[in-house]
């Protein structure tokens, strides 16, 4: 019976990572079957390097999607490819670092009172982005009615709760997926009902005519990696926000599941698997992978850590990047139910920030707390950018670069009795 619960759950992690991964190949013109194909083998690889001790899944990044936007227009498809295989080596730089200076490196650079807030700043930055999804908004435009919209997020996230809350069980384990059956059925019966076409222009909300169209079988393109050094020279800095990002991931993960993988299989090893799923994402033409919060927001809400999940969910992934149909049905999920799952998933990563700071007993009535707190949550969340030549450097790796001078370059107060 167990097997079938991890089963069902690394379906369920596919279906929670889905949106976010091939949001970036199409942002920024990559193939999003080698998005697929990419996860599935880097979270395959750093299972590999990390013996399956870890509970994360490894999904595009979007740190990247500028640079490769940038990349692809100034030396094509091939030398961008090369670009990102060679950012990949950075996360190993990384990992030589904290295996030759060990783990209190990390506990000086991040202590609580910087991990926490940057935790945060990753559920938090991505909120409008998902209230957008829930309202049927993508790229600034509506794509559907905001009464059905708002209705189809609405009820998918009240199932999700309610399972979450009340669910007994193997469906315990399984909230997101019905609160995702529960949006898709909904969608379904008002374009059954004709409510969709009265509401929306005269347009269904599912286009199933693609998933019937859609082949089973579909190989997906690749494409010939050129060596470019430029091209490696402009991507390497780029993996310093995403490398920065995984160790908040692997802290995040380490809190929910109270196992410290900082030290067990260790930074060292979570950082040179990370790594070497962005080296072959990158070699076959996909994103590079990074850490998902997410996954880590779906595995604080099902209570289940178990890594066997990932493996399925990697699993699944591989053999998603092949199936035509498969890709047809995710892709057909209305936009504002993905919405309605995303605010409860993002919101509880934020929570796993706040609770960081709580358990680390951070005094925000001290100066020093108060200032990196505050200002590594207005740099993350408002958009703050440093543009570094033609590459905008923001968000959760401008945050976290920020807390970490801040709190290196701060005075400790004299009295640290309530301070961390």
């Amino acid at each position: 019976m167990q097997p079938i619960k991890d089963l069902i759950s690394g379906v369920q992690i596919l279906f929670v990572a889905f949106g976010a991964m091939v949001l970036v190949p199409l942002l920024t013109g990559l193939n999003p079957s080698m998005a697929l194909l990419g996860a599935g083998i880097g979270t395959l690889l750093f299972q590999l390097i990390t013996k399956r001790k870890v509970p994360i899944f490894l999904g595009s990044s979007f740190a990247f999607i500028a640079p490769i936007i940038f990349s692809l227009q100034t030396w094509g498809m091939g030398a961008t490819m090369f670009g990102l295989f060679a950012a990949g080596f950075m996360y190993f730089v990384f990992a030589l670092i904290i295996r030759w200076r060990g783990i209190g490196l990390v506990n000086t650079l991040i202590p609580a009172v910087v991990i926490g807030p940057v935790i945060m700043v990753i559920g938090l930055s991505v909120a409008v982005t998902a209230t957008q999804m829930a309202m049927g908004i993508s790229g600034g435009q509506a794509i559907m009615n905001d009464t059905l919209a708002i209705s189809l997020s609405i009820a998918t996230f009240a199932v999700t709760v309610i399972i979450t809350i009340f669910g007994k069980g193997l469906f315990r384990l399984i909230p997101i997926l019905g609160g995702i059956f529960a949006g898709y059925i909904l969608a379904l019966l008002a374009d059954l009902t004709g409510l969709s076409a009265s509401f929306n222009n005269g347009e269904n909300i599912l286009h199933l005519e693609t998933l019937a169209n859609a082949a089973w079988f579909a190989v997906p393109e690749f494409h010939k990696p050129e060596v470019n050094w430029l091209a490696a020279l402009f991507m390497l800095p780029v993996a310093i926000a995403p490398a920065i990002e995984h160790i908040g991931g692997i802290m995040a993960i380490s809190k929910v599941t109270g196992k410290d993988f900082t030290k067990e299989p260790g930074l060292d090893k979570t950082l040179a698997g990370d790594g070497l799923g962005v080296c072959v994402a990158g070699l076959i033409g996909g994103p590079p992978v990074t850490t998902y919060g997410e996954v880590t927001g779906a595995v604080m809400i099902t209570k289940n850590d178990n890594p066997k999940i990932m493996t399925y969910a990697a699993i699944f992934a591989i053999a998603m990047a092949f199936m035509g149909k498969f890709n047809a049905f995710l892709n057909s999920i209305p936009l504002p139910v993905m919405g309605g799952i995303m605010i409860l998933l993002f919101g509880t990563i934020a929570s796993i920030g706040l609770k960081t700071l709580i358990d680390a007993k951070i005094d925000i009535m001290i100066p020093r707390n108060l200032v990196i707190i505050s200002a590594t949550l207005i740099t993350g969340v408002g958009g703050y950018t440093i543009n570094i030549g033609s590459f905008p450097f923001a968000g959760v790796g401008l945050a976290a670069v920020l807390a970490i001078v801040l709190n290196l370059i701060l005075p400790e107060p004299k009295n640290q009795e309530h301070s961390s």
